[in-house]
């Protein structure tokens, strides 16, 4: 499994070794979902390396998995970035754009089954090949909010919004 290393400006270092890779149907960004709820009945597969399969257990009661994954296409970032969902430029950090400082995404996705060190999943956003880092069971008593705001997708949410597909502007 290939390592993944940043490097920083003052020489510290943080490697990662993926725990396995996710394959999807999307071989290039375009046309692919921007989120997991516009990737409804999208059918993907996590491999997870043989040895990590024990800490798989009890995993399957969970209905929902949080995958945090690296973002291995992605070439540079951007601090500024029109996302798909406006027209207007925002900073990265308000955005989910994938062209981050740090590489990384995160999805929140249906557990449709495991078998032995294949999961398969529904609602995957990411391309095909992409690195797992980690698995987190999702709990909506720690992980769902009330009385939340939205910043600037406040005035840009609609039902519809869900079916929003990438274009090219984060090659």
């Amino acid at each position: 499994m290939k390592l993944y290393t940043l490097i920083f400006h003052d020489m510290t270092t943080i490697t990662f070794e993926p725990i396995g890779i996710i394959h999807t149907p999307f071989l290039s960004i375009d046309n692919m979902p921007i989120q997991p709820m516009g990737a409804e009945n999208i059918i993907a597969t996590i491999e997870l390396n043989k040895q990590y399969v024990e800490g798989l257990k009890d995993l399957d009661g969970f209905s929902h998995l949080t995958l945090i994954y690296f973002l291995h296409q992605v070439d540079g970032y951007q601090l500024s970035v029109t996302p798909f969902m406006d027209s207007q430029s925002h900073g990265i950090f308000a955005t989910r754009s994938p062209k981050r400082p740090n590489a990384i995404g995160i999805s929140t996705v249906k557990l449709i089954s495991i078998n032995e060190n294949i999961l398969t999943i529904e609602e995957a956003d990411m391309l095909n090949g992409t690195p797992l880092l980690d698995i987190k069971p999702f709990f909506p008593q720690f992980d769902n909010r009330t009385q939340v705001k939205a910043g600037w997708l406040d005035d840009k949410w609609h039902p519809n919004n869900k079916n929003h597909r990438s274009d090219n502007r984060f090659k």
